[in-house]
Order: C-alpha cells, then structure tokens, then sequence
C-alpha cells in the first residue's frame, strides 16, 4: 500500500467519525421534544395510584393524548350541541371546564415542567455520553497540515458514589511540503473515584433524585386535587348562576301574578265594592316587580358571563343554562345527610386528602435533609484511579487517595442547623393542615345538615305560602278581605319560593363540597364527578405514623 493511499485511508477513517458526530447533532427539535413528552409521562402514568381518580387530562397541550382524555373532536361536538341548542348542561360545563379552564392548565404544565427537572436529575446517574472533535486545515507559508480529532466518551455516576469516566480520542496529523511530522495516535483514557466516607451512603448519594421523584409526585397529587377543586367550583357556580336564574323567572311570575290580582281588583273597583287605593297599591307593586325582574336578570347575565370565564370560553358565547334542573330538584326529596358521622367524615377527610399526604412526605422529606446534612460533617475520604493507553504502546496509570478532614465546617453545620430547624418547620406544618382538614370537614358537614334542615322549614313554607295564595284569592273574589292581603300572600309567596331556590343551591353546593373536603368525589374521564368508595379509616393516626418515622 503506498503512504499515499494510507494516509487518506487514515484521514477517511477520522472524516468519517467526524460525520458521524455531525450527524448525531442533527437531530431536530421535534425528535427531542417528543422524548422528552415520552419520559416525563412515563413517570407520571406509574406514579398515578387509584386514589387519584382516572388517568386522564393530565397532559399538557403539544404532547400526544392519553386514552380517556377530552380530545378535540369530542370537544367540537359539545361546543356544537351548545351553540345549537343555546342550552348548557352541568357535564357539558365540566367538560368545557376540563378542556378549557386556564388554570387548569397552569397546573399540567407545572407537572410537566417539574417532572422534566425530574428526568435532568435522573440523567445525573445514568450514562452520559460525549462526543465532538475538530477539521483543522492550516498553512503558516513555511509548513502547512490538516488535523482532525474526533473524541468520544461517556461519564456515568454509581448509587455508591462511585465516578466513572472514560474516552477515546483519534488524532490524525499529516504536513505538505516534506515538512513536520504525519500520523494516526489513539488515546484511551479512564478514571475512576470512589468515595469510602463522607458521601458514600446510597441513600445520601441518591438523595437529589429521590426528592425530585418525591416532589414531582406531590404535582401529580396537586393536580388531581385542583381537578377535584375545579370540578366543584364548576358545579358550584352554574347552581349558584342557575338560582339567579330562577330568581329572574320567579320575578316574572310574580309580575304576572300581581297583573291578574289587578285585573280581579280593577273589576271591583268599578263594581264600588273594594277603593281606587287599593288599585294604586297594587300597579304601584308591578313597577316594583318589574324592577327587580330586570335586576334579577341582569345580575343573572353578569354572573353568566363570570361562569364562561371560568369554562375558559369568550364571554360572547351565547347560551343559557339548563331550568330543568331546578325543576327536577324540585321534584325530589332531599335525601337525610346523616349518612356520615362527624367523627367517620374527619377520619376519612385525614386518610384520603391529597394535599395532607404532601405535607406528610414533606416531613419525610425533612428527616432525609437532615440525614443529609449531617453526612457531610464526616471525614471526606476518596480513592481514585486511573490510566492513559496510545496506539504507540505508551501507558500511564494513576491511583492514589484524598483525604478531608473535618476541620472547618462551618458552612455543613449551618445547613445541619438549618434542616433541624426545616424539620420542626414541616411538621408543624402537617399538624395544621391536619387540624384544617377537621375543621373543613365538620363545617361541610355542619353546612350540609343545615341546608337539608333548612330544605324541609323552607318547603313547608312554601306550601302555606301557596295555599295562603289560593284561599285569599278565593276570599277577594267573594268580597271577604281587600286586595292588601293577597297582595300581602303574593309577596309571602314570591319570597318563599326565591328562599327555596336558594336551599336548593346551597344544599347541591353543600354535598359538592363535603364530598370534596373528604376527598370521596372523583373525576370522570369525561370531567363529570362521582362519589368513590369509602377508604377504610387508618387503624393508627396519621399524626402518630409521622413521629414514629421522626424517631
């Protein structure tokens, strides 16, 4: 082979590394972000427990649709049937809400952002390549060459603390003009530090990635939370929009309730038998009536436009929203509430409320700080070897040990300080989340007993209002009583029946937020809620499991 043919064999070898490289550079954008949505969902999807409700519409816009989620076609449908049909349904609401609301989406992009700080800190440990070189051509008028150097290697750090690295690097020199030097040298070169002190424990070493896991999995809890949150709030407001609604139709039936007493009361007027007064009285009640039907309906399209910014539509979408479920509440009885004691309601609310589960793993979390904190006020002490290898045959090896005594800590002992401190801190904190967890829980289930209470006082009243109505119409007509006691019945009546459109509302919103407040309502897949099963009430207390782990 003459020298020509080998150094351009050699510098086709170095060219064709250096293409290789430039090749694996080239990957787009797009490669990399749907690598990125694939490791960061494969984290959330086995983190996801039961507990959590279904694994659906969790994931951000951009990245690929879990199976259950609320896709776009199903959307366009709902958005379709609306508009069509100018009536809102409460499972349409929480779809739209599902799909739409802003802040909804905040929180799937938080979980998103926090598990790819997950996925950076996973990398940490695993084998992490590099590779580059440089194409050098150079010619200084006296001596001229091409140099081409192509590296590779990898780092990787071990659950024992173990640092390993290697590489290769190709160098691959030839001169024009009969001048310099030409060749091809290969380079192997390793290194390998090991920790046998401060540092060595597994549990300190994997301390970074365990709280990234931990708290990338307090965002998955967060986020089933504010679903639940939402979904209430949802609910909430379109009864709460739903009662002014029923207002402004209750004012209207009122109107025309007052109109026929006029027309009665105007007839017997004329006859002499009632005075023009009593007239008066009564058309002036109309105006009355009629002002506060058109307050009652503007307040009802304010609330309405409030209630599309929540479902995160434009507030010039036109509908209303559906009567007929105050028509069937009204048909029903409300059930008895006490189908919960007090004392089963709080213990339940401790054992399954998400965020009380965050505050416990940050007591755990707390306690590892300060095991952390304190492995670093050990002696430091590391041993370490390594070698070099050429395509010469030439070798080079290294080992030896770094000692670090504990003489100046300063810096360790103010963050040891710090993480007992941190640790009282979490604790605390638990014990008062805990604490607002039974008082969230006896006041949903306070306010759910009053409601129903309410429900049955306000009902009744509500029937005597009516028949009150009736007799004294029937009275007025036979000249037994003035048009003022009807007009007076009327009143009672109209009353009655917005107190009774208010009892419904608070008694739906009171069950809403009882079963949210015990963390028994869950999410559909479609954005509608369910009431889950009961979880078993813990044999020892929460309270009680946190210390025992803090000792």
């Amino acid at each position: 082979m003459s020298d020509a043919t080998y150094k351009s064999g050699r510098l086709g070898v170095s060219l064709g590394l250096l293409s290789g490289l430039v090749l694996l550079a080239g990957c787009g954008p797009k490669s990399y972000k749907r690598n990125a949505d694939e490791e960061v969902y494969r984290f959330v999807d086995r983190q996801w427990q039961s507990e959590f409700g279904p694994r659906a519409n969790y994931r951000i816009t951009g990245a690929p649709a879990a199976p259950n989620d609320i896709d776009a076609q199903w959307l366009a449908g709902i958005e379709k049937a609306v508009t069509e049909g100018g009536v809102l349904t409460i499972p349409q609401a929480a779809a739209l809400a599902t799909a739409r609301n802003r802040e909804y989406h905040l929180q799937k992009e938080r979980l998103y952002t926090l598990a790819l700080d997950l996925r950076l800190v996973r990398h940490l440990y695993e084998t992490q390549l590099f590779g580059g070189g440089r194409f050098l051509y150079f010619n200084d008028g006296t001596d001229g060459g091409v140099v081409a150097e192509p590296n590779l290697g990898f780092n990787r750090l071990l659950a024992t603390g173990t640092l390993v690295s290697a590489s290769v690097g190709v160098r691959w020199v030839d001169t024009f003009l009969g001048l310099g030097n030409s060749g091809l040298a290969s380079i192997f070169s390793g290194r390998v530090t090991q920790p046998l002190l401060r540092g060595s424990d597994p549990r300190v070493v994997r301390e970074p990635l365990t709280q990234a896991e931990r708290t990338a999995l307090y965002q998955i809890r967060a986020v089933s939370r504010f679903r639940k949150i939402l979904v209430v709030s949802v609910v909430t407001q379109y009864y709460e929009t739903l009662e002014l609604q029923e207002v402004a139709r209750n004012a209207e039936t009122y109107v025309s309730s007052l109109q026929t007493l006029e027309t009665r009361v105007a007839k017997l007027v004329g006859a002499g038998r009632l005075p023009i007064e009593e007239l008066d009285q009564i058309r002036q009640e109309i105006l009355r009536a009629r002002d506060a039907h058109i307050l009652a309906c503007k307040e009802y399209e304010r609330f309405l436009d409030f209630y599309k910014i929540t479902l995160g539509v434009p507030p010039t979408t036109e509908f209303n929203l559906d009567a007929q479920v105050f028509a069937d509440l009204k048909a029903k009885s409300i059930p008895d509430p006490n189908f919960f004691s007090p004392d089963e309601a709080v213990e339940t609310g401790l054992y399954r409320r998400l965020e009380l589960a965050n505050r416990a793993d940050a007591v755990l979390d707390a306690q590892r700080a300060v095991y952390v904190a304190a492995d670093a006020l050990r002696t430091g002490l590391n041993v370490f070897a390594g070698g070099d290898v050429t395509t010469r045959g030439d070798t080079r090896a290294s080992a030896g040990a770094g000692l670090d005594l504990p003489l100046d800590r300063v810096d360790e002992q103010n963050v040891y300080a710090k993480a007992l401190v941190l640790l009282n801190q979490r604790q605390r904190e638990y014990d008062l989340t805990a604490d607002t967890v039974r008082m969230e829980v006896r006041e949903a289930h306070r306010k759910l007993r009053e409601t129903a209470q309410r429900y049955q006082v306000l009902s009744e009243g509500l029937r005597l209002a009516q028949t009150r109505v009736e007799s004294t119409f029937r009275l007025l007509q036979y000249g037994r009583v003035s048009s003022r006691r009807v007009l007076t019945a009327l009143e009672h009546q109209y009353d009655a029946r917005n107190a009774m459109a208010d009892t419904l509302a608070d008694y739906m919103v009171a069950t809403l937020n009882f079963y949210r407040d015990t963390e028994l309502l869950q999410v559909r897949p479609d954005g509608m809620w369910e009431v889950g099963p009961a979880a078993p009430t813990p044999s020892v207390p929460m309270t009680a499991n946190i210390s025992a782990a803090a000792r």
